[in-house]
């Protein structure tokens, strides 16, 4: 698979696959054979959180593969209601135990805040939260530390604080939902963007068969789920979509033969953005919460 040598280079040097797999999805997270599936496809890049509950059955699937430990980068988050200081050390220690590992490559803080807009406590909570995290730098369980739905504001609150800045930032990214100015934020603070929710779990407005993304897959021979990825990669942007079905993890790695135009790009960008899944991270303090009991 071509996959196996596309990669970015962190700011750290270390390098990360350009497309990931992720295991946020009702329909198969706690499903150990979906994970088998893709490593068998060739994905090595697996992204997991305290919250999905898939960090079980992927740690399942990444023993009973026979491969290396060292061929696999897994990333995980802790999520609002395990941060601080103490919080979040605990919460590693749950995950590494789900995930049947000794050390984690990337660990992020999942959610920025876990009050409103207008409280300030979330900025200390943030930099408690990222003390602990670099110690385990130091320690040896975590090998480089990133942040998850964290804004512009939400990054410059924290970056001043840091000794180990973070290498990589998830947000939810797709046409129709580019956030083009906290790209550009983490494009020029060297902070690699991931994008979840890529395919914009089909939103209706991406998938119309009447719609540019349908033109464009017709003009390439593609789907459009291949279109949306493609975007995302050129725009220098990594995508971890899910797959319920092997064939459809194939069809998300095969968009490394192609490449769309400036033009067609650009085009992309400016979609309207009206396909936002709804949840904001000043505004919409989503109510869930891990299980701290099941380790």
């Amino acid at each position: 698979m071509s996959l196996i040598n596309q990669f970015y280079t962190l700011s750290d040097g270390f390098k990360l696959p350009k497309l990931g797999f992720g295991t946020f999805n009702e329909q198969f997270v706690q499903y150990q054979e979906k994970y088998n599936e893709a490593i068998e496809c060739g994905y090595r890049f697996f992204d997991t959180a305290s919250l999905y509950e898939s960090e079980r059955p992927l740690g399942a699937a990444l023993k009973d593969c026979g491969l290396p430990r060292e061929e696999f980068i897994i990333e995980s988050k802790l999520w609002y209601d395990e941060m601080g200081y103490d919080g979040a050390k605990r919460a590693l220690e749950r995950s590494l135990k789900r995930l049947g590992t000794d050390y984690l490559d990337l660990y992020l803080i999942h959610w920025p805040r876990q009050t409103g807009a207008f409280d300030e406590d979330w900025k200390e909570l943030d930099r408690q939260t990222w003390r602990a995290l670099e110690e385990m730098v130091e320690e040896g369980t975590v090998k480089h530390l990133g942040t998850s739905n964290f804004l512009p504001h939400h990054l410059e609150a924290l970056l001043p604080h840091c000794n180990i800045k973070p290498v990589v930032n998830q947000l939810e990214l797709h046409p129709g939902y580019s956030q083009e100015a906290a790209v550009a934020y983490c494009h020029e603070k060297k902070i690699q963007p991931i994008a979840y929710c890529p395919l914009a779990r089909q939103h209706p407005l991406c998938i119309a068969e009447d719609g540019i993304l349908a033109y464009l897959a017709k003009q390439y021979g593609k789907s459009i789920q291949q279109i949306m990825l493609r975007f995302l990669i050129q725009k220098g942007i990594l995508p971890i979509p899910g797959a319920d079905r092997k064939e459809y993890m194939l069809a998300n790695m095969d968009i490394f033969d192609f490449d769309l135009t400036a033009e067609e790009l650009s085009i992309l960008s400016c979609m309207p953005q009206n396909t936002w899944l709804g949840e904001h991270p000043d505004f919409s303090i989503p109510d869930r919460k891990t299980n701290q009991d099941d380790i």
